[in-house]
């Protein structure tokens, strides 16, 4: 019952391990979840069917089948990063781990259910305890890894340490039933072998980590750090300061202010009123820099994840990037889904500021969607405006539209813009609001970019940059992430 509990939450949790991977290093992570949840089980269906064909020394083959999930699965993460940075298939890389884990796995229950109905002191356990056990370690799993394994060890330390527990299962088998397994000794071995390499595998695993991840990045890595909502990584070459998001990149510190100040200046300019500011995502603070520009305004920030906001206060090359924004008295840190947060609140705002990663997958999509900006335009004050980065209108072009046709299908009166960041090319922003937005602009800061010249260009796009045919983003139909992960496939 033991063996089956622990076998059961390692099952799971390779899955999840297969999945968060590929989602991290390909995107579109509902395919890779998906892909890999159907494949898994379709191996596990043909090393349930295989299973049949093992006769004979039952503890032997269980044993065996322990080994190598162990080791194939330990080393999981490990095989996909690499598979990534040298194989131009790595898709054929994953599938091939999960169909061999999944194969082993699907003979692992038929065949302890055999070896319980063979022994005789046994047969009172009935196959539905067998069952409850798989499915309870499954529960296990499936809670630990979120909320314990990732957050706390990242990608490679939490396959060495499940597959250290497949290992375990093998030890307690192989010493419990020494009799009934032949040539026990060398079985021993290899038990006890795969659980210290999967051991030191996991003390290492920042080291390994370090390594890996340095073929990932153009620039030093200078931080990394797995929170518990997402994976932080900081570059660095000479005055070149980068930060990452999932492998996504947030700023680079050459160029940053260009993104910063059209997201936030251009929306103040139009806004009669600029007491009252929140925004959405901006943990790094550079939002916030440019808008304590603004003597009158108090700013609430909403970002959910307190360790990202941690570190761009604390870390001193980011908050001086920030001018220690994240520590004005001006400012009120919130740490809450901002979904959420707007479902909840009662305050009315002067002006929105949406800064949140791309839409790459469910959690961030819903933050795009007709709702979420319905939500928004409860909170903002009748000339009040909004303004949304969008990703690339040139790049992701049917993404970028998408949500200019979801903020106009809420009744918004809806202005869009772009410009060159040299880090992501070009970018693109949305403006909208409850009124038609006036067409003149008049900065009232310092800017290093933004000139009153130069605003009106930003609304022009070339013929390359616009799309027409693109539907509304919804809850129940979420054609965002399809338009975005079809322009990162393009790209790619």
């Amino acid at each position: 019952m033991l063996t089956t509990l622990i076998i059961s939450g390692c099952s799971i949790c390779y899955e999840l391990i297969i999945s968060a991977v590929s989602s991290y290093l390909v995107g579109d992570s509902t395919l890779q979840y998906s892909v890999t949840i159907g494949l898994y089980m379709c191996a596990m269906g043909l090393g349930s069917y295989l299973s049949k064909f093992m006769k004979k020394d039952l503890f032997n083959w269980f044993v065996g089948i322990e080994i190598g999930v162990g080791l194939i699965g330990g080393v999981s993460s490990l095989v996909l990063f690499l598979a990534n940075l040298y194989l131009e298939q790595y898709q054929l890389v994953m599938y091939a781990e999960i169909i061999v884990i999944g194969t082993f796995v699907g003979a692992e229950i038929p065949i302890l259910t055999r070896i319980i109905e063979q022994d005789e002191e046994n047969l009172r356990v009935t196959i539905s305890s067998i069952f409850s056990f798989d499915y309870i370690g499954g529960l296990v799993g499936s809670i630990a890894f979120p909320l314990l394994l990732l957050p706390h060890l990242g990608y490679f330390a939490t396959s060495f340490l499940v597959g250290s527990m497949n290992a375990l299962a093998a030890i307690l088998i192989v010493f419990k039933y020494a009799k009934r397994i032949k040539d026990v000794a060398i079985y021993k071995i290899a038990a006890v072998g795969l659980f210290l390499c999967m051991v030191i595998g996991a003390i290492f695993s920042e080291n390994i980590s370090s390594v890996i991840e340095g073929g990932l990045y153009r620039d030093k890595i200078i931080l990394s750090e797995h929170t518990q909502y997402q994976h932080i990584v900081m570059t660095k070459h000479k005055d070149d300061l980068r930060l990452f998001i999932d492998g996504n990149i947030q700023f680079c510190s050459l160029d940053e202010y260009r993104y910063h100040e059209a997201l936030v200046h251009i929306p103040m300019s139009q806004a009669s009123k600029k007491e009252s500011i929140l925004v959405l995502g901006g943990g790094d603070g550079l939002a916030v820099r440019e808008l304590l520009k603004y003597p009158e305004t108090e700013i609430t920030l909403v970002d959910l994840d307190a360790e990202m906001i941690e570190i761009c206060r604390e870390n001193p090359q980011v908050s001086a990037l920030n001018e220690k924004a994240l520590e004005s008295e001006r400012l009120t840190i919130i740490n809450d889904d901002a979904y959420r947060y707007l479902e909840e609140t009662d305050e009315m705002f002067d002006v929105i500021l949406v800064d949140l990663p791309d839409p790459n997958n469910d959690a961030l999509n819903k933050l795009y969607t007709n709702v979420f900006y319905r939500l928004c335009g409860n909170h903002l004050t009748q000339d009040g405006v909004l303004a949304v980065q969008s990703t690339s209108p040139y790049y992701a072009k049917n993404a970028y539209w998408c949500v200019a046709k979801t903020l106009e299908s809420e009744g918004f009166y809806v202005d869009s813009y772009h410009l060159q960041v040299p880090a992501f090319g070009d970018w693109g922003f949305h403006m909208a609001a409850k009124q038609e937005l006036s067409e003149t602009y008049e900065l009232a800061v310092d800017t290093k970019y933004l000139a009153n010249d130069n605003i009106p260009a930003l609304f022009a796009f070339g013929k390359d940059e616009i799309a027409t045919d693109v539907e509304v983003n919804s809850l129940s139909h979420p054609i965002l992430i399809h338009y975005y992960s079809e322009a990162v496939r393009n790209w790619e």
